[in-house]
């Protein structure tokens, strides 16, 4: 009879508990995207079931899973979404962040998930309610998306955008300054006179080293030897231009879609793929032994 008892006030006080944290009434988020009180609480049970193990009950990114990871889980309180196909710093749109769920990010403990597009919809719903200030607000806007140009090299001119793409990516862009650069001394100077009508004057062996960076996520950021790293956002040349004319939000990577020219952008996106296909073969070997 006790027992009976215990376990009835067990029952009704867990009832109570997820009566008092249930979403009664609709919100509007950025874009006026309204999310029914409905969406939340369904999304709220995905979340729970698929997504608290890493990114932790509140949001924050500190689930039971996400000790020993070495690129954290997702801080949602902090209103960031680091792959968005928008300018970094933008607010994203829900199919960004629902593609993200149902593909995953390469390199990543951020795994694709098998969830109806009914479910992802609903749990992007109830994650921006982790930060409201953020998301929250009829006056809140969404940023305007990348548009993906025609690309002005396509297959029949690869040979020619990695060959602008490694002048854009050592030379205009410098990539070298966060990334490492792929390119030696001589071949540098060779690019430069080319490009400048002169001799590469920025030297320096640290070039060929990863930088690490700091970040708004409240952890520091290892950009990618494109080498050897996984891309999380990025698999194929078109993805990469979007990831290079958007940035990645809450890091040194800002948008490049102001600072160089649109070709430049698919020049260096044809380059970084040609960098990531080295991976595992032996021209990559011979490539980064010849170098510092």
């Amino acid at each position: 009879m006790i027992m009976k008892t215990w376990f009835l006030i067990l029952f009704v006080a867990s009832l109570t508990s997820c009566n008092e944290n249930a979403f009664h009434e609709d919100k509007i988020f950025a874009g006026g995207v309204i999310a029914t009180k409905a969406q939340l609480n369904s999304g709220k049970q995905v979340y729970m079931e698929y997504c608290m193990a890493c990114h932790g009950a509140k949001g924050d990114g500190k689930g039971v899973a996400s000790k020993g990871m070495s690129n954290p889980p997702r801080n949602f309180t902090l209103g960031i979404i680091k792959f968005g196909k928008v300018v970094s710093g933008d607010l994203v749109h829900d199919d960004t962040l629902i593609s993200i769920i149902k593909k995953g990010l390469h390199g990543s403990g951020m795994l694709p998930w098998d969830v109806s597009e009914i479910q992802a919809l609903n749990v992007v719903q109830y994650i921006k309610t982790f930060a409201p200030d953020t998301w929250e607000g009829k006056d809140k806007t969404l940023g305007e998306k990348i548009k993906i140009t025609k690309n002005p090299y396509g297959i029949a001119r690869n040979s020619s955008a990695i060959t602008r793409g490694r002048e854009v990516y050592h030379l205009e862009a410098q990539c070298w300054t966060c990334h490492r650069a792929y390119a030696g001394k001589a071949e540098l100077d060779a690019m430069s006179m080319k490009v400048n009508g002169e001799k590469f004057e920025d030297y320096d062996e640290e070039m060929y080293q990863l930088k690490i960076q700091e970040g708004d996520h409240g952890y520091k950021n290892m950009p990618p030897d494109f080498t050897w790293h996984a891309v999380k956002s990025a698999s194929t040349v078109e993805e990469l231009y979007v990831r290079i004319a958007a940035g990645v939000g809450g890091t040194t990577m800002a948008s490049w879609q102001d600072t160089i020219e649109d070709d430049d952008i698919w020049a260096v996106a044809h380059y970084v793929k040609y960098l990531m296909d080295l991976k595992d073969k032996q021209e990559r070997n011979e490539l980064i032994g010849k170098l510092p």
